[in-house]
């Protein structure tokens, strides 16, 4: 057994896609310790982007500080790199600028040029409307980051009037209403990090249920099948080619129909798609124990007058016991991208007790995340069902390569 370990752990592939898991799993399970928050707790609104949020009244009520620096032109990096690209592409096409005379990297002379150039009403050839519109909301945008317009605080009554110095700022810290979202909120207002969190350990969980449950009756199946062979075999690679004819997602999806919002759980997910993804794994099983069953020790196991599941479970189960463990990886992750693709179709879990990652996807959809910009709501969840099926995948890799003759450096 410390042999077999010692060999799985010599493998690149296994240990890269083990760290990844176990990372992956220490994060679940340790977040929640660090932030005890409600994952589904509604703090801020719709798609607020990535940022620390503080409080205006707390900044307005805290101690100023004088510090002596271009304000205007910090705000003028509010203008984005394809934004500065429009302006510098209408400077040279209709405000007769050369282009040698501009510099996209210096904000402040590229703003500069624009407000001596642009012109509304100059002749646009070639522009379509909405392009017009576009640079007409542009400039709107930059005469808002470039106002120098005194801002005042009022009482209730409007009696006391404090002007805000452009220079003064207000320490963070010194602020204590303040709220950070590291992948800012998604469409219902949700800690998106707090969230995704909980998702991948509920995606993890319905994997993992999915996958013991598709692995055992597999298993289970494959060996009575490989070993009694007969009619019992007929008729389970009958029922087994019934469901490797029809495409697993097809019945995965009328099944999950058919069974009803209201009665979609966490767990009845992960059942529907266990009871639906074993053939594959019964078929694989089964050409393994045929060619065990007719091997020395299990014909001296007969002559010994041993019982049926005594000779399968002493004398051909450990054989076929190092590619169980490489299905049930498989399964795993098979379960995790099958909830992912259901909830994306509305068919996943219907709870407001928990997500899943396929739920925070399904979400994204919904609300037009990818139109709008939001990348925090959909890319971190991508590339956390990424990395959980890629470390699996590896791990699976690295087991075959081990125990596989024919694939061994």
């Amino acid at each position: 057994m410390k042999n077999i370990v010692r060999q799985v752990f010599h493998s690149t592939r296994f240990v890269i896609g083990f760290i990844i898991f176990v990372v992956m799993l220490l994060m679940i399970i340790f977040y929640p310790l660090l932030v005890r928050e409600d994952p589904l707790n509604m703090v801020g609104g719709l798609f607020y982007k990535p940022g620390t949020y503080v409080s205006v009244k707390d900044v307005v009520e805290t101690d100023p500080y004088t510090l002596k620096m271009n304000v205007v032109s910090g705000e003028l990096r509010a203008l984005t790199d394809q934004e500065k690209n429009s302006m510098a592409d209408w400077l040279t096409k209709y405000g007769n600028v050369k282009k040698s005379e501009i510099n996209i990297k210096n904000t402040a002379q590229l703003v500069s040029l624009w407000n001596k150039n642009y012109n509304p009403d100059a002749d646009q050839e070639g522009l379509l409307a909405a392009e017009k519109q576009q640079y007409m909301r542009l400039n709107s945008k930059i005469a808002k980051l470039a106002n120098n317009k005194d801002v005042y605080v009022t009482d209730k009554d409007g009696k006391e009037k404090t002007k805000i110095d452009p220079q003064a700022f207000a320490n963070v810290k010194s602020i204590s209403n303040q709220k950070t979202f590291i992948l800012g909120t998604d469409n219902f207002g949700r800690d998106v990090l707090t969230e995704l969190v909980s998702a991948a350990g509920v995606s993890l969980k319905i994997g993992l249920v999915s996958g013991v449950i598709a692995t055992l009756i597999g298993l289970i199946l494959g060996l009575l099948a490989g070993y009694v062979g007969g009619t019992l075999d007929d008729f389970v690679m009958f029922i087994t080619n019934i469901f490797t004819v029809v495409p697993s997602f097809i019945l995965l999806v009328l099944i999950s129909f058919s069974v009803g919002q209201n009665a979609r759980g966490v767990m009845l997910t992960a059942l529907i798609i266990g009871i639906t993804s074993w053939p594959w794994t019964t078929r694989s099983v089964r050409s393994q124990v045929i060619s065990l069953r007719n091997r020395d020790h299990v014909n001296l196991s007969k002559l010994s007058g041993h019982g049926l599941v005594r000779i399968i479970f002493t004398d051909i189960l450990p054989y076929v016991a190092s590619y169980v463990v490489m299905a049930l990886i498989l399964q795993i992750s098979s379960g995790i991208l099958s909830e992912a693709q259901l909830s994306m179709l509305g068919l996943g879990p219907a709870t407001t007790k928990v997500s899943t990652l396929g739920l925070m996807m399904n979400w994204a959809m919904a609300y037009k995340a990818i139109i709008t910009g939001a990348w925090w709501a959909f890319i971190p969840v991508i590339l956390t069902i990424t990395l959980i099926s890629f470390s699996l995948n590896l791990m699976n890799t690295g087991l075959d390569q081990v125990f596989n003759p024919q694939l061994r450096e």
